[in-house]
């Protein structure tokens, strides 16, 4: 693992409101994510935890602070320079899927790779690959209608690997998924940081937070406490046995 971060937040800040009616959704986050770290980020619902990784990931302009992705601001950048960098760098795996209904599993996964401007043969090539990659190379022409929650989860982890991203983003990407597909998905998690994926996923099961190297707690818009998970393989593993029983 690199000590060189591949995303970087500094006194990152995100307001909505104005005067008595301000609220600090984010406040004065700093954060450092090394190559092929898996950092899962805790906390309950309404925390920030999801608009932290939307402002990480260039889903939304923040109010103060920068981001840096691979050594490169991205915070003042224009719209279509962010767009550019979303489809190239960034994977981003959300709670709900987001998978368009009307394209099959194969389809779902090669189009972030044809937007980015790859050749539909080369497209559909990775995309059969990561497919295979995820268990799910048997249902690459079924529609996300046909597929269980589990399956669909698994197919928006191989759309957000098509273009070989710097960093994944995930956000409650088990919140949708009963105890059987939870296990299915965290375990391609834990293979995705073997092979060194950079990883970060905002959470509020702290079984899911236990397959990380560091979680960090989050309460109103700001990081109160940081744990590095010392237990490497063997740690994560245990947690994922956890949720067998």
């Amino acid at each position: 693992m690199s000590d060189v971060p591949v995303l970087r937040a500094r006194g990152l800040r995100k307001e909505y409101g104005k005067g008595e009616g301000l609220v600090r959704a984010v406040d004065g986050v700093d954060l450092d994510v090394g190559a092929g770290e898996t950092v899962a980020v805790m906390g309950p619902s309404g925390c920030g935890k999801s608009t932290l990784l939307h402002l990480l990931g260039g889903l939304d302009r923040l109010s103060g602070g920068e981001v840096s992705l691979n050594g490169r601001r991205i915070d003042g950048i224009g719209e279509k320079a962010l767009a550019r960098m979303r489809r190239t760098d960034v994977g981003f795996v959300f709670q709900s899927f987001h998978l368009m209904e009307e394209l099959t599993a194969v389809e779902n996964v090669e189009l972030s790779a044809l937007l980015a401007g790859r050749s539909p043969r080369a497209a559909r090539r990775r995309a059969e690959g990561l497919l295979e990659q995820v268990g799910l190379a048997d249902r690459a022409r079924f529609l996300p209608s046909a597929l269980s929650g589990g399956q669909r989860q698994r197919v928006a982890v191989a759309r957000a690997l098509s273009n070989e991203p710097r960093v994944v983003l995930a956000d409650e990407p088990t919140g949708n998924l009963d105890s059987a597909a939870t296990l299915d998905v965290l375990k391609l998690f834990e293979s995705l940081h073997e092979a060194g994926q950079t990883l970060v996923i905002v959470t509020h099961d702290a079984r899911i937070a236990a397959t990380a190297d560091r979680m960090i707690s989050m309460r109103d818009g700001a990081f109160v406490d940081e744990t590095r998970l010392t237990g490497g393989t063997t740690g994560r593993l245990g947690a994922l046995a956890g949720l067998e029983d």
